[in-house]
């Protein structure tokens, strides 16, 4: 009896590579067709064992404009930046100028250390790992009134100093690694120590460490703090509607300094995934282990190191951005989804319903295979 696959209620014979390319754009065109508001979507499927690197994107670029969307352009990904920050200082722990379970009193620059320690901080109690994993019971600088002020004010430039002072300010130590508490500040200060272990900028630093050049990512860069790609798209419009926002028309400092920051391509998001999994960005296979490993008991947190570890029925290894993006491997396909919705308010639609339905079709492809 031959095989099927399934998708939905719908039963196909197994296919090839090409024909299932072909289900991928009519599943994406059916969303979209539902989720008109949503704006537009890119989506990447980076599948090499499958002999599949497929880009597609539907929709508009701009709402002003109604100019067509195009699976090029690259958009700021927002707090996936986090799993960047996350390797390059695995990369500083595989080099030996880390380690993992270090405090980070000595790390910091002595001003930061000095505000910490005057608000009641001790530092030599929180360590790397604490920082990764979100459970450093530092008082996050993102809130309501946050949001509020960047509401009110757009085009204000934040310092990474006036992000620091603003978590001091608002909120008291909380007990360390008790619990998971997602916070932009626990990766800013990540960044702060790449600086002071690197002696480089941390962008720089990140660059180098996670090989960019070696990989040819020429299309993943810390918007603002590197100059733009050569031959490069422009940036596509990301909407957040409860706001009435357009990214265009905010200054992107407010979520830039390693909670945030990198602008990609949905092609680049995924090579990162699919390259840091195959072992070519950390090398050493107990590091990358402990980065999809749990900290605290997974009833606790779904949170290891700088990425969400989930059982979607498959391992999931998933991280996702504030403006509508998801990036989801899975080691059993071996391969990666990138979904970026433009509207995000869409995109816990349209994000999970791709990302979980291809990487099914790819992992029971790779079964029957």
């Amino acid at each position: 009896m031959r095989k099927v696959l399934l998708l939905n209620t719908l039963w196909i014979p197994l296919i090839g590579s090409a024909q299932l390319q072909v289900v991928f754009k009519n599943k994406v065109d059916s969303i979209y067709e539902r989720n008109k508001d949503a704006i537009g979507i890119i989506v990447h499927v980076e599948a090499p064992k499958q002999n599949i690197s497929w880009s597609y994107a539907t929709g508009i670029a701009d709402s002003k404009t109604n100019k067509p969307l195009n699976n090029q352009q690259p958009v700021l990904i927002a707090s996936n930046t986090k799993p960047y920050v996350a390797a390059a200082i695995l990369r500083l722990v595989e080099k030996g100028s880390l380690s993992i379970d270090q405090p980070i009193k000595n790390l910091l620059s002595e001003r930061t250390r000095q505000l910490f320690e005057k608000d009641g901080y001790h530092l030599d109690a929180i360590t790397i790992k604490h920082l990764l994993s979100h459970t450093s019971g530092i008082q996050d600088y993102v809130d309501e009134d946050y949001f509020e002020f960047v509401n009110q004010h757009p085009t204000y430039k934040w310092k990474k100093e006036e992000q620091i002072e603003r978590s001091i300010e608002i909120g008291d130590p909380e007990p360390v690694g008790e619990k998971f508490s997602y916070g932009d500040i626990n990766y800013l200060l990540l960044t702060e120590i790449i600086e002071q272990k690197t002696h480089q900028p941390f962008y720089a630093a990140i660059r180098d460490l996670l090989k960019y050049k070696e990989l040819n990512l020429t299309k993943t860069w810390f918007i603002d703090l590197e100059n733009y790609p050569a031959n490069t798209l422009a940036l596509a419009h990301q909407y957040a509607s409860e706001y009435k926002w357009d990214s265009y028309a905010i200054n992107p400092s407010w979520d830039l300094y390693g909670g945030g920051g990198i602008a990609a391509t949905a092609k680049e998001s995924a090579l990162f995934f699919q390259y840091l999994f195959d072992g070519k960005i950390i090398q050493d296979k107990q590091i990358l282990e402990a980065m999809h490993t749990y900290v605290l008991p997974s009833d606790q947190s779904k949170y290891c190191l700088g990425l969400y570890h989930f059982d979607m029925g498959f391992n999931a290894y998933y991280h996702g951005g504030w403006w509508g993006t998801d990036v989801i491997y899975s080691p059993e396909s071996d391969a990666t989804i990138t979904v970026f919705t433009l509207q995000k308010n869409f995109q816990h639609i349209i994000n999970p319903v791709i990302g979980k339905e291809f990487q099914k079709l790819l992992i029971n492809k790779a079964e029957t295979e």
